[in-house]
């Protein structure tokens, strides 16, 4: 074969050889881009499973957390929920708020504050917040109130008729009323319901002249029977909720707690600076 021949020959498989290997790059990218591709797809679906297991996961342990309060410690559950610290469940119950892990198995009473808020109280927040709510469902005929003429402020207030600081912040009546703070009573017999002061204070809740009532009860005065339809014991479970465990404890209009006695000027000057 002449020379030229073969070196034609040689010039064509070379080209071939080379249109090959071009066209065998081109390929490979495409076929990383792919690959990748498919692993990007799958590693959105693999984190998008385990959100929605996590997500099950919880909706799970508040349920389990729910049936342990209240199969195990016998409390009544209202509501359950995030809380301001990761991990912890918030649980509003019939014995007031308390912080558990999400499968129920330990359970903290207690406050929680935000460092980085300046020590804010949290549970107080949150507390203040189902005061307010909860005040809303008792309505004027359901509490006792003593209206200021010139009322600037509404406060509610626990009380018991055989508290000696009930007693003295109901003598006061007349200074508060001055101050234009209206005084919205309700029940929380400290003994409990199964007590004489809850019948008591049922009776007086029942009566026709419900201010008077109390405070011929508040100064010792015997108590005569009366029954009716009444709120006695739903403000008494209210105030347990929500953290009341004596008396006088008074709600501010922000849903703050007072827990005790605080004479018409001192009030008036805390209300002031809500």
């Amino acid at each position: 074969m002449k020379t030229w021949i073969k070196a034609l020959i040689s010039v064509i498989a070379l080209s071939v050889i080379a249109v090959s290997a071009i066209a065998m790059m081109k390929d490979k990218p495409e076929s990383t881009d792919k690959a990748d591709s498919e692993k990007v797809v799958s590693k959105e679906q693999t984190q998008k499973v385990i959100a929605q297991q996590k997500t099950q996961s919880g909706l799970s342990d508040y349920a389990g957390a729910k049936r342990k309060l209240e199969n195990v410690l016998g409390l009544k559950v209202y509501a359950i929920g995030d809380s301001p610290v990761p991990g912890l469940v918030q649980v509003s119950t019939n014995q007031g708020l308390f912080y558990t892990s999400e499968d129920g198995k330990y359970l903290v009473s207690g406050r929680i504050f935000n460092v980085d808020a300046g020590m804010r109280n949290e549970t107080d927040v949150t507390l203040s917040t189902l005061r307010l709510e909860g005040i809303s469902d008792f309505s004027d005929e359901d509490v006792i109130e003593f209206k200021a003429e010139n009322e600037q402020y509404v406060v509610n207030v626990f009380t018991d008729i055989t508290c000696g600081y009930c007693r003295k912040l109901h003598r006061e009546m007349e200074d508060y009323n001055k101050n234009g703070i209206t005084v919205r009573y309700l029940a929380y017999p400290r003994g409990g319901l199964n007590s004489k002061a809850y019948l008591d204070m049922v009776s007086v809740w029942c009566a026709d002249d419900k201010q008077e009532a109390l405070t011929a009860a508040k100064s010792g005065d015997s108590v005569e029977g009366m029954s009716c339809e009444n709120k006695v014991a739903d403000e008494y479970a209210f105030g347990m909720r929500i953290g009341v465990n004596g008396t006088p404890n008074i709600i501010l209009p922000n849903g703050s707690l007072i827990g005790g006695y605080m004479p018409a000027e001192a009030l008036l000057q805390k209300l002031s600076e809500i």
